[in-house]
C-alpha cells in the first residue's frame, strides 16, 4: 500500500502535459472574428502572439506554458482543422 501514492503521484504528474495540451481538439468551434477567437483562447489559458489569415484558414499561434502552438482554423465556421505544438528539439543552434 506504501507504493500505491507514488505511483498514482508520477502518473497524475506524467499526464498534466498531455491534460494542458487537450484543452482544444479538432473539430472545436472556436469562431470566426479575431475577438471570437481570442474569447475562446484566452479563456483556457493561452496567450495568443498571431492571429493571421492566409490559403483560406486562420492560423492561430498560441503560447501556454511556454510551448507554442498552432491552431489552424476553417475560415469559413471556424472550426478547429489541426494542432501543431513546437517541438523544442528542432533548434538550429
Amino acid at each position: 500500500m506504501k507504493n500505491i501514492k507514488p505511483i498514482l503521484l508520477t502518473g497524475l504528474i506524467a499526464t498534466v502535459p498531455a491534460l494542458a495540451m487537450a484543452q482544444f481538439t479538432v473539430g472545436d468551434s472556436l469562431g470566426t472574428t479575431d475577438e471570437e477567437i481570442r474569447a475562446a483562447v484566452e479563456a483556457k489559458g493561452y496567450v495568443i502572439e498571431e492571429i493571421e489569415r492566409e490559403d483560406g484558414e486562420i492560423e492561430v499561434e498560441v503560447l501556454i506554458d511556454g510551448v507554442e502552438t498552432e491552431l489552424t482554423l476553417a475560415i469559413v465556421d471556424g472550426v478547429l482543422l489541426s494542432i501543431e505544438t513546437e517541438d523544442d528539439d528542432t533548434d538550429d543552434d
